[in-house]
């Protein structure tokens, strides 16, 4: 096994096999996404580290505006080219680093949306805080992660080339972790749901997903 690679590259790589990988883990999230934003309807709602759109189009007909955020412009270009194709019009990218100050005014959504992100990310306060400033009263956080159960495990993103598999760097966020950021930004807990897919039998759950509210 190689070692890990900037993140950065890493997804961008990753970027032209993706959608077509076999990938337990990316195919519960858009379950659970589905399943626990379909009723949600808001202005504007940000999603932090969109990817190749995966959950976009979701959230394109919940929000009358969508903002999407990804690093890896790679990962871009395969959303935008998705989501023209369908002819989707109330999408914006923009490519960003989410550990500094997001591109937004405060308050300006009712809803971010986060999956599969805050493993690379070592800092989550700071994710947290910045959320909290994007978002109106009331407006709501919600984060679909690797289970850290998983991790305990040695469980990581990771893809599969020529030469072998490619690790991408992770960090541990306990449980308890996510609860504290929260706390620390003025979130209160809506939701906290664990996830297995369905071959997942005898084994840890896979993901963990929390929707806070904004106090």
């Amino acid at each position: 096994m190689n070692s890990p690679r900037s993140i950065q590259d890493a997804y961008t790589e990753w970027s032209s096999t993706y959608d077509q990988d076999r990938n337990l883990t990316r195919d519960l999230d858009a379950f659970v996404s589905q399943r626990l934003l379909a009723n949600f309807r808001v202005d504007t709602a940000i999603e932090i580290g969109c990817g190749t759109g995966k959950n976009t189009l979701l959230l394109a007909g919940i929000a009358k505006q969508v903002i999407a955020l990804d690093f890896t412009e790679a990962m871009i270009a395969k959303a935008e080219k998705k989501l023209r194709e369908l002819g989707t019009t109330n999408v914006s990218f923009k490519v960003a680093d989410v550990t500094k100050r997001w591109p937004f005014d405060d308050q300006c959504a009712q809803l971010v949306v986060c999956n599969l992100v805050l493993e690379h990310i070592a800092d989550i306060d700071f994710v947290f805080c910045e959320a909290s400033r994007c978002l109106a009263d009331r407006g709501r956080f919600f984060i679909s992660e690797l289970h850290p159960f998983r991790q305990y495990q040695g469980t990581k993103a990771h893809f599969q080339r020529d030469q072998g598999t490619e690790e991408i760097e992770a960090f541990v966020h306990h449980i308890s972790d996510f609860f504290s950021s929260a706390r620390q930004s003025e979130f209160t807990v809506a939701r906290f749901d664990e996830w297995w897919h369905e071959e997942d039998r005898h084994k840890p759950p896979r993901l963990v997903t929390f929707i806070f509210t904004k106090r």
